[in-house]
């Protein structure tokens, strides 16, 4: 047997951290042996996760090496001054008329001195430590992947030590074009800064991944050598139409507005996992609000579930309108739960940010969606790669933030068939999609760099 050739995954997110970020390069790892490729994990000792999910661990391979160094983060220093500050770790924050003066000076402190992040603080100690390691240990192909887009600086840096070293750096979100780095209230100086470690990053690694079409586009605008490998679904589990990864933590306390011992069937439209400022479809909530005001049987019959974290302003607002008797709020629920929550929906709620820029950001909870069967009604710029995805797959549908009359149009439809007892199911094929294929395509790669 052809011995595997090792590679080291330089990880922030791993295990028991919650959330998409950490399903990618645990689905990865997971596969690469079957393609040639011996993975080993690098991650800090002692983490800061916004979200935690124990039930992670046991999907970690038994045989994976996990190397582990300790690391040192300002936000506890951070949250001293402002519970919201807990938002940063997760790359939220109060946008707006919703920032307090401690928000808006929290903001500026964590753009302009802890660039790139406040993970900043691992690079070093973590350069110094792998530069040994890797020699020692005979690996000649390392993989950084952010955000912390800080992690990117360990392969920088290890780049320029070991000039051999294969190097991807992989984006799972972009860097400076991501929506809410124009909230960081940077400086001229922290601004050019962010863009000039960026730059190096683009220009030095030997690949850079990104998850969307859009991103890998901009990228090689941008000096990198870049190819999309996207997020997708794990087919291997028992649960559902294929394994759903979401974001996952602790069960919340029942909510105020719950109809979960209601016997009658609903028609539900959920969404599933953290739903920030940034994101918020406020046109949906208005369609969903003039739909129940039009239609008596509409209000009767609808549910509005959220699995998962909702900012608090969010769901103030939504409580107020006339759909607080139609909300049913979850809060987090362990894996299984969470799965079965998301197969007894009848459409699935995807946002993402409105602006120009975003629309090449594919979130990982799309290929969750798509593995459910389920129609999916998604919110972003138009002609997002989203919006791509969702015409191939005739999953569902993606409109932007002014519409109005369209998503009421397209969702009372749905309803109608619901009530009829057709069949709303999607049952287009979407293998391309599962993690095993999207493995194959990644080993490819990795098999280039030689």
């Amino acid at each position: 047997m052809e011995k595997l050739k090792k590679v080291l995954i330089v990880t922030y997110y791993w295990p028991p951290a919650g959330g998409p970020g950490v399903q990618r390069w645990l689905k990865f790892a997971k596969y690469l042996p079957e393609f040639g490729f011996e993975p080993i994990i690098y991650t800090p000792e002692n983490p800061s996760y916004p979200l935690v999910d124990d039930t992670l661990v046991k999907e970690v391979p038994e045989n994976l090496k996990i190397v582990k160094t300790n690391i040192w983060e300002p936000y506890q220093i951070a949250e001293k001054f402002s519970k919201s500050n807990k938002k940063f770790k997760g790359g939220q924050f109060d946008v707006g008329k919703n920032q307090s003066f401690i928000s808006k000076l929290s903001i500026f402190i964590r753009g302009n001195f802890f660039i790139p992040d406040a993970r900043k603080f691992w690079v070093k100690p973590s350069i110094e430590f792998l530069r040994q390691y890797l020699v020692e240990n005979h690996i000649e192909t390392i993989v950084t992947t952010g955000p912390p887009h800080s992690l990117h600086l360990i392969g920088l840096g290890l780049k320029k030590e070991l000039p051999n070293l294969k190097w991807i750096a992989d984006f799972r979100d972009p860097w400076t074009e991501i929506s809410y780095y124009k909230h960081l209230k940077l400086t001229s100086a922290s601004d050019k800064k962010h863009r000039q470690l960026e730059k190096s990053v683009f220009e030095n690694s030997d690949l850079t991944l990104a998850t969307s079409y859009t991103d890998a586009e901009n990228f090689r605008k941008n000096g990198a050598k870049a190819f999309c490998v996207t997020n997708g679904f794990d087919k291997s589990e028992s649960l559902g139409v294929g394994a759903l990864e979401i974001d996952k933590g602790e069960v919340s306390e029942a909510p105020k507005h719950s109809n979960s011992k209601t016997p009658k069937p609903r028609f539900t439209l959920s969404y599933v996992g953290v739903l920030e400022q940034l994101r918020n479809p406020e046109n949906l909530w208005k369609a969903l609000i003039e739909l129940c005001e039009k239609h008596q049987d509409f209000a009767k019959d609808f549910e509005l579930k959220f699995v998962g974290r909702v900012d608090d302003k969010i769901l103030s607002d939504i409580e107020s309108s006339v759909l607080r008797d139609n909300i049913r709020n979850l809060g987090y629920l362990a894996h299984n739960d969470s799965v079965k929550e998301m197969e007894t929906s009848d459409l699935l709620l995807i946002t993402n940010f409105p602006n120009e820029s975003s629309k090449g950001i594919i979130p990982g909870k799309l290929f969750e969606y798509l593995a459910t069967g389920k129609k999916i009604i998604s919110f972003g710029p138009k002609d997002a790669d989203v919006e791509t995805i969702l015409d191939k797959t005739n999953a569902g549908k993606h409109f932007d933030y002014s519409e109005n009359m369209e998503i009421q149009d397209f969702i009372y439809s749905l309803y109608e068939d619901w009530k009829s007892g057709k069949s709303i199911q999607n049952s287009a094929n979407i293998n391309e999609f599962s993690r095993k294929e999207l493995t194959r395509q990644l080993a490819e790669l990795l098999t280039k760099l030689d």
